[in-house]
């Protein structure tokens, strides 16, 4: 069972958008960038666009959740941001798995 850490600092942010690569669907945009260590570190990003704080903190709270019970299936050793868009803040729980699924396999970083 993998565990993954979280990006926090803003440096390491910018360092995913300036060098990772990004794919994008109806609901979630990913960054992806390799960090040469064992361990996969997520970070979401929910902007006040979207809506208030209680819809921001819901949507990343599903995310989180979403990417946990799923992390078997990633590879590791991935800096990951996460980017809600505002379409994100209507949906469920499942729309936002297969909509996080869809984009790890556009990033084939699926096991």
């Amino acid at each position: 069972m993998k565990f993954s850490d979280s990006l926090k600092k803003n440096a390491d942010f910018k360092m995913v958008y300036s060098r990772g690569v990004s794919y994008a669907n109806r609901y979630l945009v990913m960054y992806v960038l390799k960090n040469g260590t064992s361990q996969n570190r997520l970070g979401i990003s929910v902007s006040k666009k979207v809506g208030n704080s209680v819809i921001r903190h819901h949507l990343t709270r599903l995310i989180r959740e979403s990417y946990r019970l799923q992390e078997e299936l990633f590879n590791s050793g991935l800096d990951i941001v996460i980017v809600a868009r505002v379409t994100a803040k209507d949906c469920n729980y499942h729309q936002i798995e297969e909509a996080l699924l869809h984009l790890g396999s556009l990033h084939k970083i699926l096991v």
